[in-house]
């Protein structure tokens, strides 16, 4: 737990970079360049802290899932496996995997919450409205996703979901 908190905290700043390199796409910004500009507008704009935004949530999402997935693999290694079956050790690992997906799926909102906060008012158009609004906090992000339904907001890849009673900026572009 330790290592993979220490490999998070080393990470983070390289992913809030990844992270709004990609959400200028919806702007059609050039604000992150490369790795040093990037750098340097982040520490500019907003000092050390910016490398930091979203940390808490992806730190709790990545706790928790270790701890769940190692607990539910436990619990399914020891109780719900036979032993004496050949293939044992394949079992086990189809097993982590299995629990590795369901841990991800359960904590996927710290995530999402987490990814927000990265790009949150950071001077991009899609971390600001009318694309998202501005959160004052990672609670703030977590209680408006979880008042409008969007907790699981692009976890899946086929089941997509439009929320009741939202609009969107390309619908608005049909309109006119």
């Amino acid at each position: 737990m330790i290592a993979r908190s220490a490999a998070t905290l080393i990470t983070h700043p390289f992913h809030v970079i990844t992270l709004r390199s990609m959400v200028q796409f919806i702007g059609r910004e050039s604000k992150y360049c490369g790795l040093y500009d990037s750098v340097v507008t982040i520490y500019r704009e907003e000092g050390l802290l910016g490398f930091f935004a979203g940390l808490i949530p992806r730190l709790l999402g990545d706790i928790i899932s270790l701890w769940l997935c190692n607990s539910l693999a436990y619990l399914v290694n020891t109780y719900a496996l036979d032993s004496g079956v050949s293939t044992m050790n394949e079992m086990k690992s189809y097993s982590q995997a299995v629990t590795g997906f369901f841990a991800s799926m359960l904590t996927y909102p710290f995530v999402l919450v987490s990814n927000l906060m990265a790009v949150n008012n950071c001077g991009l158009a899609g971390g600001s409205p009318p694309y998202s609004p501005i959160y004052t906090s990672w609670i703030d992000c977590w209680c408006t996703l979880q008042k409008e339904g969007n907790m699981s907001r692009g976890n899946s890849l086929f089941f997509r979901k439009v929320p009741f009673g939202k609009t969107y900026c390309c619908d608005l572009r049909m309109l006119i």
